[in-house]
């Protein structure tokens, strides 16, 4: 069953409680989702998205139908 972009955000919000998420998209396989956060700091953008990846807790897999395309921004808060 396809993800809605307020799973994805309550997801998100388990691993990242302060950050400000933006989660869009409209066909519930392909979506988008920015992502600010301090814990970011410092790492780079692939260690930013794997953490990302693992809040999704195995969602990400296309192989299961629920989330096929994640388009991620992510980044440290200014």
């Amino acid at each position: 069953m396809p993800m809605q972009a307020r799973e994805i955000e309550d997801l998100l919000r388990e691993t990242f409680p302060n950050a400000k998420i933006t989660v869009e998209g409209n066909d519930g396989v392909h979506m988008a989702a920015m992502i600010i956060d301090e814990s970011f700091r410092g790492q780079n953008r692939v260690q930013q998205q794997r953490a990302v990846y693992a809040a999704l807790k195995g969602r990400m897999d296309g192989s299961n139908g629920e989330l096929h395309a994640l388009a991620l921004t992510t980044k440290a808060p200014d």
